[in-house]
């Protein structure tokens, strides 16, 4: 594969893996949490700035993943890192649910995918991705002039 295939290889894994900062805002803004009425009205106002936040992270990811023709090194590493604090940021949430009383799983609006929450499973999938593409890019792309 020519290094012009194996960019675009990293750049399409980003993009998926990009996709974790757009899932809340469409799945999260009905009645299971912005819109639910058990919610005080000021916990709502953070979900939607936290909605707010990763739209917008979305958006400068997929920024730096495809604004160059020829892409820099430091565009995905940039990337990379922008990601990889909201995948941790999932997994310290659930690692430390009991701690602060919180519930991964709302029966009422969560579904399972092979007995596993849909947020677990998705998250699996992406970290999955993201590290594939990670380890891709340090393999067969870190040639690339830096920038």
């Amino acid at each position: 594969m020519t290094a012009s295939g194996r960019i675009r290889v990293v750049q399409v894994l980003l993009t998926l893996t990009a996709l974790e900062f757009f899932g809340p805002a469409i799945r999260d803004t009905g009645a299971s949490h912005l819109l639910n009425s058990e919610w005080v009205g000021h916990a709502r106002v953070h979900l939607m700035w936290l909605l707010g936040f990763m739209v917008s992270s979305g958006v400068a990811n997929l920024y730096f993943i495809w604004r160059k023709r020829t892409p820099k090194l430091g565009d995905f590493h940039i990337s990379f890192l922008w990601q990889g604090c909201n995948l941790l940021g999932f997994w310290i949430a659930v690692v430390l649910v009991k701690g602060y009383g919180g519930a991964i799983v709302d029966p009422r609006y969560h579904t399972a995918f092979f007995g596993v929450d849909e947020n677990v499973f998705g998250f699996s999938i992406l970290t999955t991705v993201y590290i594939v593409a990670f380890v891709y890019m340090k393999i067969r792309v870190a040639p690339l002039p830096r920038n």
